[in-house]
């Protein structure tokens, strides 16, 4: 958890340790506000994971506001705004970005769906955040702390409009804890003490802006200290779930949709990688624990991705030298998140090395052959490969015939081993046979409506895709939405990526 507050800052635009910043914050003041151990327990988890999904939708934050995680960076400076200064605040970042004709269409459109579309994703974000605990085992009462993380104060907040004591007290905690960490940080105690007051009975529980502004400086002092990686763990409350074997590969694959929910192009990536990963290392020889190792340096492998933008991701032409640099970043970001992850350190040097190449040529160090490990090279040529078969902004997706001689040339450029290549081919020649029934009750037409809306595709778009009216279309999303019990795309794709219905190899066996 601790390593997903940081994939957290990342997709806030925050320097690493905010989201445990906050979290010592809260938890300061759930002492002071005599909380509970079940309170306590909640909050600490709250402040970790509050915003574990919130690049969820940043395909469409990207979309309506150009640079995604600037925008969330941004929005923080929204506290000590007027109503009419956010607003020129949002229409300049609606009209920052693309040719004079897309900014006229945005800003024409976003009075009307757009504004809908912005407060769903509150909704999708406590959602999805309750749910991702749910199934990794954490307690009810952190879910539905989870669940009331944007709720407000004067019953204005999302999802439930829910008012006062309504909300858990761990959810007024934090919701009070973390603009005010990043207020303080940015401008002093001073500072973060006038926006607590300026929101106190809207956004904020009075009681504990009260209690805040009261002994702010305290609340506040020594956060870097505390903050550390190691301080932080050591005060949960009580440590009562810890992992491994199958439990820790489970958590793993949930982290693996998690990341993948950053673009639709991304829709089961990492499992698809880590299964075509681990296949070839059994096609290869490998013994069973050092597959085990490889199939969860594919899950983690692409962590680091929260933290590039989706202006840079989704963009559908050539990425500037500017954006090249950012995109290099990203394993080296996967390997400081997980650096501090002891049961996960050769999964995490596997991992860090996805992206470099046998002449030199990757990224992010440049390594060359001499430094690159059979295992290295096997997961770089599982990540080729299975990208290749995955559309992308600037091209559709490559048929097998194709990415196999793509491979295979990457192979003669110099750039990926031969066997870890042939190894991948092999494995990728042995797919498990198209499913005659599917999850949830769905029909073979809705399983491909699915897969198109979880990449992205719009209503008319997937129309177009499957030769039928609009209407039908979304008489299809309709009945998914209805079947599957949820309400937004960023939730379809998580359904179709943990039913293996994403990714070339999401449906092989570990």
């Amino acid at each position: 958890m601790a390593t997903l507050s940081y994939a957290s800052d990342l997709g806030l635009g925050q320097p690493m340790a905010h989201c445990m910043r906050q979290t010592v914050v809260a938890l300061r003041l759930a002492g002071l506000a005599g909380a509970s151990g079940q309170e306590l327990e909640a909050t600490y988890y709250l402040g970790l994971m509050m915003n574990v999904y919130c690049h969820a939708d940043a395909a469409e934050q990207a979309r309506w506001f150009g640079d995604d995680i600037s925008m969330k960076s941004d929005t923080f400076d929204l506290l000590d705004m007027s109503t009419a200064r956010m607003v020129a605040f949002m229409l300049r970042r609606i009209g920052s970005h693309g040719s004079g004709v897309a900014r006229a269409k945005r800003l024409a459109a976003f009075p009307v769906t757009g504004m809908k579309q912005v407060l769903s994703f509150a909704t999708t974000h406590c959602a999805l955040g309750s749910q991702f605990a749910e199934q990794i085992g954490l307690d009810e009462a952190v879910c539905v702390a989870i669940r009331q993380g944007y709720e407000q104060w004067d019953g204005k907040g999302y999802p439930s409009h829910l008012r006062g004591e309504e909300i858990c007290l761990p959810a007024r905690l934090v919701q009070l804890a973390g603009p005010v960490e990043v207020v303080a940080r940015r401008r002093g105690v001073e500072a973060a003490v006038a926006v607590a007051r300026r929101h106190r009975g809207t956004q904020f529980d009075p009681a504990v802006v009260d209690l805040f502004c009261s002994r702010a400086p305290e609340l506040l002092d020594g956060l870097d200290r505390a903050s550390d990686w190691d301080a932080v763990l050591g005060t949960e409350p009580q440590l009562a779930r810890r992992v491994g074997g199958a439990d820790l590969d489970q958590v793993l694959e949930a982290m693996a949709d998690l990341v993948d929910m950053k673009s639709p192009c991304l829709a089961g990536h990492s499992r698809g990688v880590a299964n075509l990963a681990s296949a070839a290392a059994r096609v290869a020889g490998y013994p069973d624990d050092d597959v085990a190792v490889l199939r969860r340096a594919g899950l983690i492998h692409d962590l680091g991705r929260l933290g590039v933008s989706n202006a840079i991701w989704d963009k559908p032409g050539p990425v500037t030298e500017a954006e090249s640099e950012r995109v290099r970043l990203h394993p080296y970001l996967t390997d400081r998140m997980l650096a501090r992850v002891g049961a996960l350190e050769a999964s995490r040097q596997i991992a860090a090395r996805h992206h470099e190449r046998l002449d030199g040529s990757g990224y992010p160090r440049g390594l060359t052959a001499a430094a690159l490990t059979p295992p290295d090279r096997l997961l770089a040529a599982a990540d080729v490969y299975h990208a290749m078969t995955e559309p992308r902004p600037h091209r559709a997706p490559l048929d097998p015939g194709q990415a196999s001689r793509e491979l295979r040339a990457e192979v003669t450029g110099g750039r990926l081993d031969s066997e870890a290549a042939e190894a991948v081919l092999a494995a990728a020649g042995h797919r498990v046979p198209a499913r005659r029934t599917w999850p949830g009750g769905l029909t073979t037409r809705e399983v491909e409506v699915l897969g198109l809306l979880a990449r992205g595709h719009s209503t008319r778009d997937i129309a177009k895709a499957l030769v039928v009216t609009p209407k039908t279309a979304a008489n299809h999303i309709e009945h998914i939405y209805t079947k599957l019990g949820i309400s937004s795309r960023a939730a379809a794709t998580l359904y179709a990526t943990q039913h293996g219905l994403m990714g070339a190899f999401a449906s092989a066996k570990p």
